[in-house]
Parts: C-alpha cells; structure tokens; sequence
C-alpha cells in the first residue's frame, strides 16, 4: 500500500460527511477478504507483488457483498446502510476517497465507473425467502383428559 499521508480516517470522514469510520474500515478489511479469496495467500510488499495481487472495482464489489453477509448475514444491509453504503458505487466512492489520501493505490486501468451498479443492493441483500405453511398436519396432541376421568 502506499505510505500513510498524516490524514487519519476520522480526519476524512470528517471532510467528506457521507460515510462513517465504520464504513471505510470495513471496505479496508474487505479489500483483504476479496485479495485473499481471488489471490490466495501473500504479501504483496513490493511494487510487482502488489501489482500481481491487484483486485477490479467488480471483484471487489462483489467481493464485498460476499464479505458483508459473511459478516452481519442478513442484517448486512441495514448495517451497511447505517454507514452510508446505498448501492456498489459507494464503494467505489469509499475505495476512491482512501486512493486519493493515500491509503489505497490503483492502477492506470482502474476508473471510478467501475463500481457503478455492479449489483443491486435490494435484491443481493433481500432476507431469504421463506416456505409458506402449506403441509398438512404430521401429528396431532391429544386432547388434555379430566382428573376424574380416566379407565379402572
């Protein structure tokens, strides 16, 4: 990654307004969730290296997606949008924001655009869907018997 400029995440939040420190936090560890999962193992500290573990802005869309039910399963939406991610392109904007402060680096390749309505939010974080009751009874409780009566 690049060298840290003096900028902390609270200092950017704080200029931006739109996400929370949460929000960028959790882009920063999904960045490590989807480089793992697409690259395997690595440490990427030289140039090359970092170059060969490079993610796209759909990889890491998604991979974020994968992450966030992982992470808070169906509460995933609810908590994202907490933060301020609506839709992929907030995270675009969060991956973007951290690129121009230095926390992140990109590629000559890599365009803001490239996390413009990779999903929808409403269908990949929609709650599951759940059978109706439609069988018929299995078994049924028999009625409680009186104290008085019962067979001698």
């Amino acid at each position: 990654m690049a060298e840290k400029p003096g900028l902390t995440l609270e200092d950017i939040v704080d200029a931006d307004g739109r996400y929370s420190v949460e929000a960028f936090e959790f882009v920063r560890d999904g960045l490590s969730y989807v480089v793992q999962k697409i690259h395997g193992e690595g440490h990427g500290d030289s140039e090359a290296e970092a170059q060969d573990r490079h993610v796209t802005g759909q990889q890491l869309s998604l991979g974020l997606r994968d992450y966030a039910l992982m992470r808070y399963g169906p509460l995933a939406r609810a908590v994202l949008s907490h933060m301020g991610i609506q839709r992929s392109n907030d995270f675009g904007h969060i991956v973007y924001l951290m690129i121009d402060t230095g926390y992140m680096r990109k590629t000559e390749e890599d365009d803001l655009h490239d996390f413009d309505d990779v999903f929808e939010f409403a269908q990949a974080f929609a709650p599951p869907v759940r059978p109706s009751v439609t069988s018929p009874v299995v078994f049924q409780l028999a009625p409680p018997q009186s104290a008085g009566s019962g067979s001698a």
